[in-house]
């Protein structure tokens, strides 16, 4: 057995050390308090029966807590006391240089938490340790001089999630849509060097990931883009092959005819497309940006975002080509063909593409196929997001942040971010952006209240509070941010045109830009409330009178501030573990409720609750509508490669039902032994391991896995809470 210690490092457990601990506190006890050794020994064997059956490495602070706890229930209050005591002046000498010992362990690359904390960055690269280096600092100087205290401590107990600290020092927001359009057709301006619009489609895709790396530098969140803002320029190619093939047959003197130019100008055509798209997919995954992963972007398929119905068609043929080199995926170093993480795709779902016999259904087949291989793409649905979007549609930022419908053009409030594509009267979505997300846990305010109702709305209350001024924070460190501190994204079109030494403080009102309230374990809490499921009647409707309130807070803060707040599932990641272990630590270990090493994403059902796919989509649909501000359901499916029909009614009922939906299955390749099917997860020693099932290679570094786990594909670097999670999930087709 494993156990993680306070720097992040991972060393064997020792039970010897508890029963050394113990013996010590109890050596400064009172002689008629002091426990016989037999009675430590029990409580050590006790403490490590306990780590054993977190399935997972417990923590230092973990397994102190049940130290104290064995003490307490074998009525050695006055060892307990000074075993506390003990503790808290350990504290108080480590305080000193925490973030020292934090830095010093990235160094050497020891720190289990770092290598977990994000599944798609590796660190052990150089530029992964600088950005954790100043992330460490960051967190440090937010929590003792920039957050208020209350906010931190609420942070620290796993009351409420404040995402990404490590860059809240600096003048950074979360995610956005990238104006790409604005920046292709009339220029920009990249490390100071004046780039005019391009004149071929292969250029225009060059210089979207030149963008791509470039936004992402200057952001912590993800990005998207749309192939509709490419699109244009496939005609742009076609004219000007069709100029050069022109000159090259006159001056040889031959007539090919125009049927036969047709012909030739598309297959050249076609080989411009693919070597386009082609860019964007390799620059993309082998790009490393100043945060040491590359670039978190989303690419957008909207056949309806085209402009003519010529733009339509070249808009498919780029779609059609994307899809097709997603399916086949990327070489890793073996030569082996492995899912990418990035960049992610949203297929939209519409009319002329759904069904058999409507116009462009050859892509959807497409899309279905590329989903059973490497999941993805996700899919949009038109048809309901015009009825909860007041008839837009539009891409989320990232893996599912989705910003509020424009109300700033009904409201005559204008080009405020001086886009020279605006277009008055025209809702406006790309160069809008996220400020940032703080979540709560409405886990622990069920478990706060005991199944108390009248309790659990008044610590609602409380907690909606406290996330409101851990909001408005977010808010204030943007408020007088100039636009020199990302000229990308202020001053070159990426967001705004802004002029140099002007703040982007007009964009962060009159609903430009969102605030997201994060929230997490709905369906713990609901257990926790009433001991029912969000698959039972009693537990839905409890689930959706929460989600109504928290839709009724944002509202609320929103007409008195003109700020749009919104309601926002959030993606855990690391932070599932540590919301489960805070829970544990404050509540035990609850049946249903506490007892795994994570807690569920936003209103998810359960991953261990058997459900089939169509009833899993109807059901998490009426909460996906109250979380406007960012939400995606899943089902889990097995091996669909020989079974695209049901993929296919899986799309067409996502189209139908819910907004934003995926499907997950497995792609994973063992290198040591060559072996292509699902990597599995073991417990050793106490950990959660993945696992070779064909040569038992547990090397991390010597695997591809891939699985969707918060909206987004990840590799094999998981926490133990996450990879639990992704052990125990069922199978829903």
């Amino acid at each position: 057995m494993r156990i993680i210690k306070r720097n992040g490092s991972e060393m064997t457990f020792d039970p010897e050390k508890i029963l050394v601990a113990v013996s010590k506190a109890n050596n400064q006890a009172d002689a008629s308090e002091r426990l016989p050794e037999a009675e430590i020994k029990e409580i050590t064997e006790k403490v490590t029966a306990l780590c054993e059956e977190l399935g997972r490495a417990p923590s230092v602070e973990e397994v102190q807590d049940m130290v104290e706890r064995q003490l307490v229930l074998h009525g050695s209050f006055d060892v307990a006391k000074r075993y506390i005591t003990y503790r808290y002046t350990r504290a108080l000498a480590r305080h000193a240089n925490t973030t020292d010992n934090k830095i010093l362990s990235l160094i050497e690359c020891v720190n289990e938490e770092a290598k977990q904390e994000n599944s798609n960055k590796n660190p052990v690269i150089n530029s992964t340790q600088r950005d954790y280096m100043a992330g460490e600092v960051s967190k440090d100087l937010s929590e003792r001089v920039l957050l208020p205290q209350d906010i931190v401590e609420a942070h620290e107990a796993g009351i409420i999630h404040f995402h990404d600290m490590d860059y809240y020092a600096q003048h950074m927001h979360n995610c956005d849509l990238v104006n790409l359009e604005d920046m292709l057709q009339n220029g920009t301006v990249i490390t100071g060097t004046l780039i005019e619009k391009p004149h071929s489609f292969s250029t225009a895709c060059n210089i979207a990931t030149q963008i791509i790396a470039q936004v992402a530098s200057n952001q912590y969140g993800g990005q998207s883009i749309s192939l509709a803002h490419l699109a244009p320029f496939v005609e742009i190619s076609r004219q000007k092959i069709r100029r050069e093939l022109e000159k090259e047959f006159a001056e040889l003197k031959i007539d090919l005819g125009e049927e036969a130019m047709e012909k030739l100008v598309h297959s050249h055509l076609l080989s411009e497309i693919q070597r386009g798209v082609q860019t964007i997919q390799y620059q993309v995954v082998t790009l490393l940006t100043t945060n040491g992963q590359a670039p978190f972007v989303t690419v957008y398929m909207y056949l309806n975002e085209a402009k003519s119905e010529q733009e339509k068609a070249d808009l498919a043929l780029i779609i059609e080509e994307v899809l097709r080199q997603r399916f086949e995926g990327v070489k890793n170093e073996q030569g082996i063909w492995v899912t990418p993480a990035f960049p992610k795709l949203i297929y939209v779902l519409e009319e002329d593409n759904v069904r058999e016999g409507t116009p462009y259904f050859y892509l959807t087949q497409l899309a279905a196929k590329c989903t059973a291989k490497r999941m993805v793409p996700d899919y949009i649905s038109e048809k309901v997001m015009k009825t909860l979007k007041g008839g837009d549609v539009y891409t989320c930022m990232g893996c599912r942040s989705f910003l509020t419908p424009d109300r700033f053009t009904d409201a005559g409030i204008g080009n405020i971010a001086n886009a020279q594509n605006y277009e008055p009267g025209k809702h406006k979505y790309y160069g809008r952006f996220n400020q940032g997300v703080v979540t709560v846990n409405l886990v622990d305010i069920g478990l706060s209240a005991q199944g108390d109702m009248d309790r659990f709305w008044q610590i609602f209350d409380e907690r909606m509070e406290l996330c409101h001024r851990a909001l408005r924070c977010r808010h204030d460190r943007l408020k007088g941010t100039v636009s020199d501190v990302a000229p990308i994204l202020w001053q070159y079109g990426a967001l705004a045109r802004l002029n140099k030494g002007e703040v982007i403080d007009r964009l962060l009102y009159d609903g430009y830009s969102t605030l997201s309230l994060g929230y997490a374990g709905l369906w713990e809490c609901v257990r926790a409330l009433n001991g029912k499921k969000l698959t039972e009647p009693e537990g839905e409707k409890l689930g959706l009178e929460i989600m109504q309130k928290l839709n009724d807070y944002t509202g609320k803060w929103k007409k008195a501030e003109n700020i749009d707040y919104s309601i926002y599932g959030t993606p855990l990641e690391s932070t599932t573990y540590k919301f489960a272990k805070c829970l544990q630590k404050r509540f035990g270990v609850i049946e249903n409720i506490t007892d795994k090493g994570y807690i569920t994403n936003s209103y998810h059902i359960h991953v261990t609750e058997p459900i089939n796919a169509f009833d899993k989509i109807r059901i998490e649909s009426r909460f996906q509508a109250l979380s406007p501000g960012g939400a995606i359901s899943y089902v889990e499916v097995p091996n669909m490669n020989d079974n695209l029909e049901a993929v296919i009614k899986v799309m067409q009922y996502i189209y139908d039902n819910i907004l934003y939906a995926e499907l997950n299955t497995k792609s994973d390749y063992c290198q040591v032994c060559g072996w292509d099917g699902e990597i599995e997860i073991k417990e050793t020693q106490g950990k959660l391991v993945w696992t070779c099932p064909c040569c038992g290679n547990t090397d991390q570094n010597k695997m591809n896995v891939a699985r969707r786990t918060c909206g987004y594909i990840g590799t094999q670097f998981w926490n133990q809470g996450r990879t639990q999670e992704i052990k125990e999930r069922v199978l829903h087709l």
